[in-house]
């Protein structure tokens, strides 16, 4: 008899399944450990644009000249995120204005409007506007997230998922302005995270319509990390739920990587990946998860 026989033998009846079933009540799949607190739309949102107001306190003038992104510079960006603020207090309001307006065109008017203001005024004039968002969404009563969700920008969310996109963008922002000052990058601390990185996973479909994913596939998402977690999310025509019709494909990466690529902020190059499966269509899921961005 070898070793391996004698260990089995000596093991008691049911030992196994004792540990599996000890084990599931420890930890649910897919459960990442450490746990990470839940926290709301909301705290996720003001954190963010905690955040944001911390950095640009400390920006110098000079910094707030330095160009950002799409043709704008940090100020003219933070009055990009005015314009978002003021047609989400729209959205929240009920006007129909705002619900397929464009993103970049609808804000252009209060970036452009930053030019030849002192830093203070356009970074006071964000912090009222974000504030206000907070009060708007503290005063509701939930009828909005009970009926159909908040229109905005070519969107229709749950409130709650609507202020972590907008925790998503002040994100997104604040690494912008901070490469362009030559600061090092930030990462949400992991209750945030992992409110951004179920969002992301839960929009995959979403981005597999935009992109025209040619064939179905269910995706075993495992994104690892603090704020990480494990998703089965079914893509592309005639998706009905993982396990019906698509072809497997499992993609592994870090939850941060995989916010930045869905933020547009990195490719899928730039990502440490383990993927089973084809690779060609874990590829085409990878790139539709790139054009979730709003910018």
């Amino acid at each position: 008899m070898s070793m391996t026989d004698r260990d089995q033998a000596a093991l008691p009846t049911g030992l196994r399944e004792r540990v599996m079933a000890s084990s599931r009540l420890a930890r649910e799949a897919g459960r990442p450990v450490p746990d990470v607190p839940e926290i709301s739309g909301a705290e996720a949102f003001g954190r963010a644009a905690d955040a944001l107001y911390q950095l640009l306190c400390a920006l110098s003038d000079d910094d707030w000249k330095t160009p950002a992104l799409r043709g704008l510079d940090v100020q003219g960006l933070v009055g990009h995120l005015t314009g978002v603020e003021e047609d989400t207090h729209r959205a929240l309001a009920g006007d129909p204005a705002v619900a397929d307006a464009g993103h970049v065109e609808s804000t252009q008017g209060s970036a452009v409007r930053q030019a030849g203001r002192s830093p203070a005024l356009t970074r006071d004039e964000w912090r009222r506007a974000a504030d206000c968002t907070r009060d708007l969404v503290s005063a509701d009563d939930g009828g909005q997230a009970a009926n159909g969700g908040i229109a905005v920008h070519g969107m229709r969310l749950p409130l709650r998922d609507l202020l972590v996109v907008r925790a998503f963008e002040l994100w997104v922002h604040d690494n912008d302005i901070r490469r362009a000052v030559g600061r090092p990058p930030t990462v949400p601390d992991p209750p945030v995270l992992r409110l951004m990185s179920d969002l992301a996973a839960r929009m995959l479909p979403y981005a597999a319509a935009r992109t025209g994913l040619p064939e179905p596939v269910d995706v075993h998402l495992v994104l690892t990390g603090p704020g990480g977690g494990t998703w089965d999310v079914a893509v592309g025509p005639g998706e009905g739920g993982p396990g019906e019709g698509g072809q497997d494909v499992a993609i592994v990466t870090d939850a941060v990587g995989f916010c930045r690529l869905a933020a547009n902020r990195a490719t899928p190059a730039d990502l440490d990946l383990h993927v089973t499966g084809d690779p060609g269509r874990a590829a085409d899921v990878l790139a539709a998860a790139s054009t979730l961005a709003l910018d």
